[in-house]
């Protein structure tokens, strides 16, 4: 018999959460999706309600909530700056009050957490590629901190709740992902490109387009997730997880022109405060320890992502929140 778990994964309505919750339905686990709709989409994991292992509660984790787990994967959190930065106070309310709860609950059922840091906690590198002893180069006070340093201190709570109370963590650092179910207005790079690029308009660029991003396809980082949750029990992390090829951001905005086969020009405006000038992962600690790297190559991914948004119905998304822009995430 396979070891069938009760599994909870908080923002599992959202981007990577929805695939990864459909990757754990199929594999036979119980899967409980937890999520306050704020930035994700019910349709994304529609297909998964009438599934008898699969369950949809609403609930927002900045509140404390009961359940019976055996292991909780904790992605609940805007990650688009245009989503965390319309409400800061909301996200970083979210990343720490939502790791706080989930290390009670896991702490009082035994179970075992993956908490879903990010890239961010990098801030504007002055290493690079990023390793995951480096410590980072973050404005405490900027408009990214909100999220920034959410998670920088949920990371914090993650292991005082391992050395404290001895409760299972694993923390994973993830860079740039991207594929099927993003949010068509999150503000991202891929999607306001791929958005831009079909509807014949401009490509925005911020600054000159040259700094630069990794992109890691979705299936990648689920595949990455799980065998994290699954790894060694003496390796709790951090490692990042991300795809080491890097882009310039224009180099970028032309494969998606060329890919989409769109009229779209490029147009510049001024880089955001603290917006990094580069961003790639060294994820030599994920091979070793996981065995795990990206395969999807950009152009492939590109082509998935790109055949989802053709055939999206723009109106069932929320309007995008105003005056918030990014250049890269």
């Amino acid at each position: 018999m396979p070891n069938l778990k009760r599994i909870l994964v908080t923002g599992g309505a959202g981007f990577i959460g929805s695939h990864l919750c459909e990757r754990l339905v199929g594999e036979g686990h119980d899967v409980i999706c937890l999520d306050n709709f704020f930035t994700s989409q019910k349709s994304n994991i529609a297909h998964l309600l009438t599934e008898p292992n699969f369950e949809l509660i609403r609930h927002d984790i900045t509140t404390p909530i009961w359940l019976e787990v055996d292991e909780v994967y904790n992605l609940a959190c805007p990650a688009s700056p245009v989503h965390y930065q319309y409400n800061p106070i909301k996200t970083i309310k979210t990343s720490v009050l939502g790791a706080i709860h989930v290390l009670g609950m896991a702490k009082r059922t035994n179970a075992k957490v993956l908490q879903a840091s990010t890239s961010e906690v990098y801030g504007d590198p002055e290493v690079h590629p990023q390793t995951e002893d480096y410590r980072g180069n973050v404005n405490p006070i900027g408009i990214r901190a909100c999220y920034d340093e959410g998670k920088r201190c949920a990371e914090t709570i993650c292991f005082d709740y391992h050395r404290s109370n001895g409760v299972d963590v694993r923390v994973v650092r993830i860079f740039n992902t991207y594929g099927p179910n993003m949010h068509p207005y999150d503000g991202r790079v891929v999607s306001n490109f791929i958005m831009q690029a079909l509807a014949g308009k401009d490509i925005t660029i911020y600054g000159d387009g040259s700094q630069t991003r990794s992109f890691c396809y979705v299936d990648d980082l689920v595949e990455g997730l799980v065998r994290m949750m699954n790894g060694p029990a003496d390796f709790v992390g951090p490692v990042n997880l991300g795809n080491p090829g890097e882009f310039t951001i224009r180099e970028l905005a032309e494969q998606v022109i060329d890919l989409t086969d769109s009229s779209s020009r490029l147009t510049t405006m001024p880089l955001p405060d603290d917006d990094p000038t580069r961003r790639c992962p060294d994820i030599n600690l994920a091979s070793q320890k996981l065995g795990w790297a990206p395969k999807v190559p950009l152009e492939q991914g590109l082509k998935h992502t790109i055949a989802y948004f053709r055939d999206l119905d723009l109106s069932r998304f929320r309007a995008p929140t105003p005056n918030v822009h990014d250049s890269g995430a």
